[in-house]
């Protein structure tokens, strides 16, 4: 059986235009995602952990994770201090 790569598989469907547009328009609310679940990870919490010391509930923490809500700048402060991070934002050219 030919298996496709995850990278594979991402440029086959960025060839579609419309793919494309949406996957662009999401990018950087999975990458704020991603790097959330990374730093509790990274912390040893659970997702009611960091809640907890957020002074939020779980669920709250969830959405942020799966990448669908778009958190506030106070909101990410508030999670990097729950993990442990340092919250660090940066632009990074297109070309």
């Amino acid at each position: 059986m030919n298996r496709k790569t995850m990278d594979q598989k991402k440029a086959e469907l960025l060839q579609d235009p419309a793919f494309r547009q949406a996957y662009e328009e999401r990018e950087a609310a999975y990458a704020v995602a991603l790097a959330a679940i990374t730093a509790r990870k990274n912390a040893g919490l659970t997702q009611a952990e960091v809640a907890d010391r957020m002074h939020t509930t779980q669920s709250a923490v969830a959405r942020l994770e799966s990448g669908k809500s778009v958190p506030t700048l106070p909101t990410l402060e508030k999670f990097a201090r729950a993990t442990g991070a340092r919250l660090r934002v940066s632009f990074e050219p297109t070309c």
